[in-house]
């Protein structure tokens, strides 16, 4: 199979002409592939061809194409009237609708007309490709080659063997994504591969803090952009997406790996996908695309107050840097000891909330200000309430904390504030991909950076955050929630325990 896919004459056949199928078609053509293309309704590989021609005209008038390589691409086309018209290609990847009985349907068709050393690939990117395998007389030719939407722009694929594929299958698929101008990586079959399962992270924990009306969703794209670095907010990411879309990976991810806490989907967003509230392409999600789209009312409305004669901060993890930080910008800030009887008392947990924090400190809850660490803090400061904080003193600390110049998002309290929670759950979700072998370290970085636009992988993340320290989020929001959703691996703390890499192989 590596020798064949190898061949510089190989012919690729791809079935099914939607966004997804034209895209990886369109990818074979350009790297100089002759391309096969089909679709079972009739017009859809006419509608295919005239889409990405337009396309590559865009290319040609910008001048990223010639008129010549234009033309030459569109010649490496062939539509095909029906299956049998694959029989040349020596590789096949099915891109069509995610339903299990009709792919088994297409790949059992498909091997009356293929050479006996032929592949076929599914596209799929939530079902098992040992089951789609299962029905066919040779289940060693069978793989994955999950690419990302839209696969011309996108660098990313996921070459998946299944438990009956020839063991030389996925290094074949690998040489062929990299003949095409991508950037494999190998996952086992399990479910949601890397990428949807890396993703288990961002969107659901977002959703579960917004319904616990910690921050609004504004807030909390407004703090994983500004704080964290992040490209996107995850509401911004799940009205792109569409929340119908994002559902059915969660309730499938959670269903596949038996009801796993970690995975649990939202049943706020369950009630919005019954809604109709979607996201872009109905108009109206988290954000309505009816008119301009704005941010929206703050979760806590913060009287304007003067800046505090005198700032405490507690002694601990990040209180340096936060002393350092309000020193520079005027504010007489002390750092340990016992604090004034009038004092605003900041803190800086680990995955503590704001009320934990002060009952341990011994300190006056209506004065103490909780302060997440964790987000640059130079970009956006988050500024966290107890039940008990008093107006006063919360003004008094978003005052002293934007003497800094940074812009400030109060919150309600909660284990792990916003970036942290999300932060270590990324992690987190990250090592027990790890820990089932699902795939290596480094490609696990890879996956979610190149196909979830994460700026750090969840191991390259936890290792600039400090494992030990992501280990104490994650154990103090379980300390306070009492919720196994937020357990830690056996990966990450081992490798906090020793004090190493989270890419450190067992």
């Amino acid at each position: 199979m590596a020798i064949y896919l190898s061949k510089s004459d190989l012919i690729v056949a791809v079935i099914g002409a939607g966004a997804m199928g034209r895209g990886i078609a369109q990818v074979c053509a350009q790297a100089g592939i002759q391309t096969l293309l089909y679709d079972a309704r009739d017009g859809a590989v006419a509608e295919a061809l005239a889409a990405v021609g337009k396309g590559l005209d865009g290319q040609v008038a910008k001048g990223r194409m010639s008129a010549d390589d234009k033309a030459g691409v569109m010649a490496r086309f062939k539509p095909m009237a029906a299956l049998a018209d694959a029989a040349s290609a020596g590789l096949v990847i099915e891109a069509i609708v995610e339903d299990l009985a009709v792919k088994r349907e297409l790949f059992r068709a498909l091997e009356k007309y293929l050479s006996a050393d032929a592949v076929i690939a599914t596209n799929t990117s939530s079902l098992s490709v040992t089951e789609i395998a299962a029905g066919c007389e040779r289940p060693a030719r069978i793989g994955g080659l999950h690419f990302f939407n839209p696969p011309p722009v996108m660098k990313l694929v996921e070459v998946i063997g299944g438990l009956r594929s020839d063991p030389d299958l996925a290094d074949a698929l690998v040489a062929f994504s990299r003949r095409i101008g991508k950037q494999p990586i190998v996952a086992t079959d399990t479910p949601g591969f890397v990428v949807n399962h890396a993703g288990r992270a961002y969107g659901p924990e977002a959703l579960r803090i917004v319904a616990q009306g910690i921050a609004a969703p504004f807030e909390v794209d407004t703090l994983m952009k500004e704080s964290a670095g992040f490209r996107m907010g995850p509401f911004e990411l799940l009205d792109l997406i569409g929340a119908d879309v994002t559902q059915a990976v969660m309730e499938s991810i959670y269903a596949r790996y038996y009801d796993e806490p970690m995975y649990q989907p939202s049943a706020q967003l369950a009630v919005r996908v019954a809604g109709g509230l979607l996201g872009r392409k109905t108009g109206r999600g988290f954000y309505d695309y009816s008119g301009p789209v704005t941010a929206g009312t703050p979760t806590i409305a913060v009287a304007p107050c003067a800046k505090p004669k005198s700032v405490w901060i507690a002694d601990e993890d990040g209180g340096g840097d936060l002393a350092a930080l309000l020193k520079a910008a005027g504010i007489a800030t002390t750092l340990g000891g016992t604090p004034s009887a009038h004092a605003v008392c900041l803190v800086t947990p680990l995955g503590e909330d704001c009320t934990s924090a002060a009952l341990r400190l011994k300190l006056d809850p209506a004065r103490t200000v909780a302060v997440d660490i964790f987000g640059n803090l130079k970009s956006r400061i988050t500024a966290m309430k107890n039940p008990l904080t008093a107006p006063d003193a919360l003004g008094a600390a978003v005052a002293a904390l934007a003497a800094t110049g940074a812009p400030v998002t109060a919150i309600n309290d909660s284990a792990g504030f916003v970036v942290q929670r999300l932060l270590a759950m990324i992690v987190n979700v990250g090592t027990r991909i790890a820990e089932l072998r699902v795939a290596e370290p480094a490609d696990i970085d890879t996956g979610a950076e190149l196909g979830l636009n994460y700026p750090k992988g969840p191991l390259a993340l936890g290792d600039a955050l400090g494992p030990s320290r992501v280990l104490a989020v994650l154990d103090g929001m379980q300390a306070v929630a009492h919720d196994p959703k937020y357990r830690a691996t056996a990966w990450l703390r081992r490798r906090a325990a020793l004090g190493v890499s989270l890419h450190t192989p067992d």
